[in-house]
C-alpha cells in the first residue's frame, strides 16, 4: 500500500493531537489541513504538525482540499453535523471521534449520509486495537472461560465521556452481539454538561445482551477506574482494564498474565497509529471487518439512550430504541428529572479557549 491520503482535520483539540499522531506516524497519510474556529488554537495545531493550509471555517476546507479522509475531533454536539457535512464532499472515509452522537437520531443520520454518499465511517473507539482487547474477544469466542455469563465495568468518569469505551469494550469482547433490553438509572440534581451537552452526575445500567448474558455499567459510583470489563464466564473469568489483561479458568493454575504487543504508556500507545492504519487497510479493500464501523459506534449510543431512556420511563427498554432525540434532554425538560441544585457547569470547561466556559453553550 503507497498511497498518500490526505487529511484534513476538524478541530484542534487534545483528541485532535491523538488523531494528528496516528496520522502523522502512519506513512500512507499526510495532514493536509486543520480547521479550527479559534486561531490560536489553529495555529499551534498546525505549527506542531506542520500543516500548510489552515482555515476557521470547516466547510471552506472541505470545499478547497480535495479530502480522502477527514477526521472530526469537535466536541459532542458537532459530531453529526460535521461528519454529515464531511460525508458531503465525498471523501474516500470520515473518523468521527466518539461518543458517535448524543441521540441515537443523530447517529441515525450521520450513517445515512456516509451510506449515501459511498463514504467509510468510523467512529474513534480506538481502544479496539488494544492488543488485550483482541485477545480477551479472541479467548471467549475460543470458549476459555466457557460461555459468558456476565460482565462489570465500572469507571469513575461520565457514561457518555469515557464510560463509552467501557459499554464498547463489552460489545467488543461479546463479538458485537444483540442487545436485547436495557434497565438504567440516572442520578442528575445539578445542571451537569460535559462537551457543551447534558450529562448524569452518575448512572448505572444493566444491559441484556443475546443469549442470556447480562452486562453491568456503573459511571461515577465509585473511585474504580477500569476502561474494560470483569467478565465472568461458567469456566473462568477474564480482566481487562486498558491494554492489560488477566485471566483463570480451569487449566491455568491461577491467575495469568496477557503480555500485550504494545505498552499503552504515556496515553494511548500505539492505538492511534493502529486505527490511521487500519483506516487505510479498510479504503484499499483489505480489512472489511474494519474494527471501529460506525455501526458499531451506534450500538454504544443507542445503549447508553437507552439507559437515559430506562430512567425516563421507569422501565426496562427494549431495543431497538424508539425515541430519536436524548431522553435525558426529554427528561430534564419535562421535569421528569428535575435540576433540585441550579447552576450551569461543565466539566471540560477547562479546555475552552478565553472567557467561555462552554464553548457549544456561549455560541
Amino acid at each position: 500500500m503507497a498511497a498518500k491520503y490526505r487529511v484534513g482535520v476538524i478541530a484542534s483539540g487534545r483528541i485532535a493531537r491523538e488523531h494528528g499522531r496516528g496520522w502523522a506516524e502512519c506513512e500512507h497519510t499526510e495532514i493536509a489541513a486543520i480547521a479550527d474556529a479559534h486561531p490560536e488554537a489553529l495555529a499551534s495545531y498546525a505549527a506542531d504538525f506542520d500543516v500548510k493550509a489552515t482555515y476557521t471555517d470547516y466547510r471552506e476546507m472541505l470545499d478547497k482540499e480535495n479530502l480522502d479522509i477527514i477526521s472530526v475531533c469537535s466536541w459532542d454536539p458537532q459530531h453529526a453535523e460535521m461528519s454529515i457535512a464531511a460525508c458531503s464532499r465525498r471523501p474516500k472515509a470520515v473518523l468521527c471521534e466518539k461518543p458517535m452522537a448524543i441521540s441515537l437520531g443523530e447517529a441515525d443520520a450521520m450513517i445515512i449520509a456516509a451510506q449515501r454518499n459511498e463514504v467509510k465511517l468510523a467512529i474513534g473507539h480506538q481502544r479496539r486495537f488494544y492488543s488485550c482487547w483482541r485477545e480477551a474477544r479472541r479467548m471467549i469466542a475460543d470458549g476459555a472461560i466457557g460461555k459468558p455469563q456476565r460482565l462489570w465495568s465500572a469507571i469513575k468518569a461520565g457514561m457518555m465521556n469515557t464510560g463509552t469505551h467501557c459499554i464498547d469494550f463489552q460489545l467488543y469482547a461479546l463479538g458485537d452481539p444483540k442487545v436485547n433490553w436495557v434497565m438504567g438509572s440516572v442520578e442528575r440534581h445539578t445542571d451537569h454538561f460535559v462537551f457543551g451537552h447534558r450529562v448524569e452526575d452518575r448512572c448505572a445500567g444493566i444491559i441484556g445482551y443475546e443469549g442470556g448474558i447480562e452486562g453491568v455499567i456503573e459511571n461515577e459510583m465509585n473511585d474504580t477506574y477500569q476502561v474494560g470489563a470483569h467478565i465472568y464466564g461458567e469456566d473462568g473469568m477474564l480482566a481487562v482494564n486498558d491494554n492489560s489483561l488477566r485471566y483463570m479458568n480451569a487449566s491455568s493454575g491461577g491467575w495469568k498474565e496477557f503480555e500485550p504487543d504494545e505498552k499503552a504508556t504515556g496515553g494511548y500507545g500505539n492505538a492511534f497509529v493502529d486505527q490511521a492504519y487500519g483506516i487505510c487497510r479498510w479504503i484499499e479493500g483489505d480489512f472489511e471487518d474494519y474494527y471501529g464501523k460506525a455501526e458499531h459506534g451506534k450500538a454504544a449510543t443507542e445503549i447508553m439512550m437507552a439507559v437515559y431512556e430506562s430512567a425516563r420511563m421507569h422501565e426496562r427498554v427494549s431495543l431497538p430504541l424508539q425515541t430519536r432525540a436524548n431522553p435525558l434532554d426529554v427528561a430534564v425538560e419535562e421535569g421528569r428529572i428535575p435540576v433540585t441544585r441550579p447552576g450551569f457547569w461543565d466539566e471540560r470547561s477547562f479546555l475552552v479557549r478565553g472567557e467561555s466556559m462552554s464553548w457549544v453553550k456561549d455560541k
